[in-house]
């Protein structure tokens, strides 16, 4: 892949999100996809665990932020299911395969297929010449998005979950493991959206709340007609600014998305929100993406 323009990388400041096509090879998705159904095989869900991913507000707090399973992922590979593919004992309904609707938090660290994609050189170049000085790896998902019932994901600002003072400090890095169409759910951004600043967070509640986090502030109403849509083929990298608005639809049709996907942020004179539900461990501290 060609390095990055001086031009690239103004459009990237100017719109907050950059489409490179054919960032990776056929051969290194196909290694990613082929890893994952590694993983899933030997998936075991303990019962008391099989939270379902929502991204409605309401169903949000109910299903992750009673979950101490969730809050704890961050240094874990864990598993989080589409809705209506369990029933009320948390028994598959559908082949476990096609019931996950994403893996976090922690691939990129556990995995030696994830973390060597996260790492490439090419994605250290690219950090580079985007000028970030530390850069550190601060989470990572795999996302489904099943045919037929992945969910939509509601216009959100990656930074109302990764929070950093100053803003500005996260970058996310999302890679198509399969062509991703308006049919399958691709993403869609509102051009230049990522320079007001944000204006919802989601924190992690005071202790003995009913859920383990809430959100402060309200999404503002988007207007649908702001959104582009960015389909992008396999192989394909978009780059994130940390509040550039986004979303991605209900894919209604027969074939997966699946993608890579996960967050840097600049850690040179930044502060990591104490209040953000992922949080560095010792087992697990933030890695450098420079090797």
């Amino acid at each position: 892949m060609a390095s990055l323009t001086q031009q690239q990388i103004q459009k990237f400041h100017k719109d907050g999100f950059l489409v490179l096509e054919q960032f990776f090879s056929a051969e290194e998705c196909d290694s990613m996809r082929s890893q994952i159904q590694k993983i899933v095989a030997e998936m075991e869900v303990p019962p008391h665990c099989r939270t379902e991913f929502s991204t409605r507000e309401e169903e949000q707090l109910q299903a992750q932020g009673s979950s101490d399973y969730f809050l704890t992922s961050g240094d874990k590979i864990r598993f989080f299911f589409e809705k209506g593919v369990l029933d009320e004992k948390g028994n598959f309904l559908i082949p476990k395969e096609k019931s996950v609707s994403k893996i976090g938090h922690a691939l990129h660290a556990y995995d030696p297929v994830f973390k060597q994609i996260t790492h490439s050189p090419k994605v250290q170049e690219l950090g580079r010449k985007l000028g970030l000085e530390r850069p550190v790896v601060v989470q990572s998902m795999y996302i489904f998005k099943q045919p037929g019932i992945g969910g939509e994901v509601t216009p959100h600002q990656d930074a109302t979950f990764l929070h950093t003072e100053p803003l500005g400090r996260i970058l996310g890095f999302w890679i198509a493991l399969e062509d991703a169409t308006q049919e399958n759910g691709c993403l869609w951004f509102i051009p230049g959206s990522h320079t007001n600043g944000i204006t919802r967070r989601m924190v992690r509640a005071a202790s003995g709340a009913s859920t383990c986090v809430e959100f402060v502030g309200s999404e503002p109403a988007y207007d649908d007609k702001q959104f582009i849509p960015l389909p992008i083929s396999k192989g394909g990298l978009i780059l994130i600014h940390g509040e550039v608005v986004h979303k991605s639809e209900l894919n209604s049709s027969e074939s997966s998305r699946h993608v890579f996907t996960f967050h840097v942020m600049e850690a040179k004179g930044t502060t990591w929100s104490k209040e953000n539900w992922l949080q560095p461990t010792p087992e697990l501290p933030f890695p450098s993406l420079y090797t």
